[in-house]
Order: structure tokens, then sequence, then C-alpha cells
């Protein structure tokens, strides 16, 4: 147990380099972050900022050829490193995670009992008939109608909202400390959506877990999580509490996302806001800002290497040479 007050999870100067078809590509450049327990975090990003390698890098799922730097602590023990045999006794029982897509998640071949069943007899040792009468109670408390006759059905005689169910029962079985959830709601309807995160809220804060909240969605992260990390091109380009991030967004990027937000009493036809051009391939991230391609703001030093972290308030930092133009121009509404 850690002691009150210190961090929970601890993660310094992240660095992840992948290989790919194109050679060696840094993901995931200098991320630091740490949560106390209770405490949630939300990252948000457009799709390949390096949100979800950041997340597999805390679980210990990266590829083997991954090269990682920087530093992973859990109460204080560094997770880098770690065998594969002593990270499987962390991974769904100290740390778990909430897949985005649950089909893919959830084993065809098994029954969801046995699958929600499983990670309570490896971690706590309890027999097969204790397992599976806990595995009914998990999955009736994350809201799985009549799941003491269908917890031997199989995953495809579910419906996308019941499987995002299931394979939150499953992350929280042994009651871990950390759970990181990634994007938990992609192609569920509004309203499941609705239900769904507040579920994880509800058992977040009766099981005093700390969250990791993985999603694109600003309104999402605007209502579930107390901060927040704007990522792009493998890097955080502005962290801070998230009321504070949402009154008053200081990098270029946090504020395009904002705009480019679908607006309710829109009229019928009217055109999105979009970002021009897209999130650099990560074989070719520039020298620089990795935003400086597509920010209207850009100046020559821009380009010439990674900016450093400006506070802009207390809290509140933004990595971007123009903060005072950029934070002049900010935008933002209450979270």
């Amino acid at each position: 147990m850690s002691e009150a007050g210190a961090p929970l999870i601890e993660v310094r100067d992240l660095g992840i380099r992948l290989n790919t078809s194109r050679g060696p590509a840094q993901a995931v450049r200098g991320v630091s972050f740490s949560l106390k327990r209770g405490e949630t975090l939300g990252l948000v990003g457009e799709s390949g900022c390096g949100k979800s390698v950041t997340a597999l890098a805390l679980m210990g799922l990266l590829p083997d050829s991954a090269v990682v730097s920087g530093s992973i602590r859990l109460e204080g023990s560094e997770l880098l490193g770690l065998s594969d045999a002593n990270y499987c006794k962390l991974r769904g029982n100290r740390i778990s995670m909430i897949f985005q897509e649950p089909m893919t998640a959830l084993n065809p071949m098994h029954t969801i009992g046995r699958q929600v069943a499983e990670p309570l007899r490896r971690h706590t040792g309890c027999s097969a008939g204790e397992a599976r009468k806990q595995a009914i109670d998990l999955l009736d408390r994350v809201g799985l109608s009549d799941a003491a006759r269908r917890v031997d059905a199989y995953p495809h005689q579910f419906s996308g909202g019941q499987r995002q169910r299931i394979t939150i029962a499953m992350a929280l079985a042994c009651q871990p400390d950390v759970l990181i959830a990634d994007e938990p709601t992609t192609a569920l309807d509004v309203t499941i959506q609705g239900q769904i995160l507040d579920l994880i809220a509800d058992l977040v804060e009766e099981r005093g877990m700390s969250m990791i909240l993985i999603s694109h969605d600003l309104g999402v992260i605007a209502e579930n999580v107390q901060r927040m990390m704007v990522m792009y091109g493998g890097t955080v380009v502005e962290s801070g509490a998230t009321d504070a991030v949402f009154n008053r967004m200081g990098h270029p990027y946090s504020q395009g996302l904002f705009r480019a937000r679908p607006r309710l009493g829109a009229r019928k036809g009217t055109r999105l806001t979009t970002i021009a051009g897209t999130v650099p391939e990560l074989a070719d991230l520039p020298a620089g800002c990795t935003f400086a391609d597509r920010c209207v703001l850009v100046e020559d030093r821009c380009r010439t290497a990674l900016p450093s972290v400006v506070d802009v308030g207390a809290g509140h930092g933004v990595r971007c040479v123009r903060t005072d133009v950029s934070m002049a121009a900010a935008v933002g509404a209450p979270a």
C-alpha cells in the first residue's frame, strides 16, 4: 500500500521506439505523469498520437523489439526491465486495461464466465466454484442482465454494449490499483456510451482505483477526469487540471481539437471545422515541434528543436514557443 500522498504510479521521461516497415519510429517521447490513489487522468489526441502505445507500455504489452527508456514505477517499484513472468503477476491483478474493441479482447472459444473467472483463479488462487460465483457477481455488478443464466454463453451471443460490460468485469475482477480504459465506448451509441462511462466512474470511486482514460473525444475527457494530457506526435503538448485546460487552452493543437468538435444547435449541413493536414508518420517525425506543419502560428524556430514546456498556470503546461500569441487567442469552455 502506498503512503498517503505518495504516487501510486509514476512515469518519468518515457520514450518508446518501435520497428516499422519504414525503419525505427519514435512513437513516444518524454512523457511524464504521476497518479495518486483515486486520481484520474485523461489522454486525448488523434489516432496515431501515442496514447495507446503509452498504455501498452504501462501494461508491459509492447512488442519484444520495442526499445523503451525512462521509468515506470508502481508504488516505487520499477516496472521497466521486469521479466514477463513477474509482469504477469501484475497484469490483470494490480494493473488492468479495458481494451478498445471488446470483440477482439474476448476469446470467442471460451464462455464469458470462464474469461471473467480466469484472473481470479490466476491471481487469487480461489477455487473454480468460487471464481465462477464471483464472476457472476461481477457480471451482475456491471449491469449484464440475467448474469447467472448467461454466464456460460459465448461472446458472439452478446451485443457490443454487453461485450464492453463483460470486458469491464474482467478488468475489475481482482480490484486493480490502476485501471486503463482505452477508448472504452468506441462504436457504442450515445446512450450506451453514457451508461458505460457512468459505470466505470462509479466503480473507480467505489474501489479507490486510479484511472487513465484514453479518448479522442474532448467531451468524454471533460466529464470524466480530473487532469488531462493532450498528445500529438508521441509527445505531450499540453497538460493540466481538466478545468484549467478547457477554460484556457494554450496549444494551437488543443485549440484545433476544441474547434473541430460537433456543436449542438448547428444548422443542418454546417461543415465541421477541421485541422488542416494529417498526423505525421512516426517514422517521419520532424526535429522540431511535431505540429509545425499544421500550425497557423508556425515560425522558423518551431522547426529547429522540440519546444520546452512553458508554465501558463498552476500545473498547466504548454509545449509551444508561441504561447504569448496562442494564449491570447485561447478558446475554451467550462468543462
